[in-house]
């Protein structure tokens, strides 16, 4: 059974910074993506940051340059690294993973992920 466990989360201020951590068991990511997803009250489930197992990464345009995305492969662990954060990034974050290799296109779309966390929530305040 797949199981991704996130912690990390808590609540700032803004311009701070918080570091997500996503424990994965009875799950390889040789071969799949694995990704960062955040979801708002009123708002959709948006694709926040992805990487697959060659290394290739994609992040949304809302956190381009202050979020970073990395794996301890030997922990099987997901991290994302948030800086520079602001009130808008106040969300419930959750850590997914692919069943497969996808395509760059799909990397932050939820609908192509297969196992999911419960959870953490961040808040950013002003």
């Amino acid at each position: 059974q797949v199981q991704l466990v996130e912690s990390g989360g808590g609540s700032v201020q803004s311009g701070g910074s918080l570091r997500l951590s996503c424990a994965a068991s009875g799950y390889t990511s040789s071969s799949t993506c694995m990704g960062w997803f955040r979801q708002s009250p009123g708002k959709e489930r948006e694709g926040v940051a992805a990487q697959c197992s060659d290394g290739t990464t994609r992040y949304a345009d809302s956190v381009k340059g202050r979020f970073t995305i990395s794996q301890d492969n030997a922990k099987n662990t997901l991290y994302l690294q948030m800086n520079s954060l602001k009130p808008e990034d106040t969300a419930i974050y959750y850590c997914a993973a692919a069943r497969y290799r996808l395509g760059w296109w799909s990397f932050l779309l939820s609908n192509y992920y297969s196992y999911w966390g419960q959870g953490t929530q961040v808040t950013v305040s002003s």
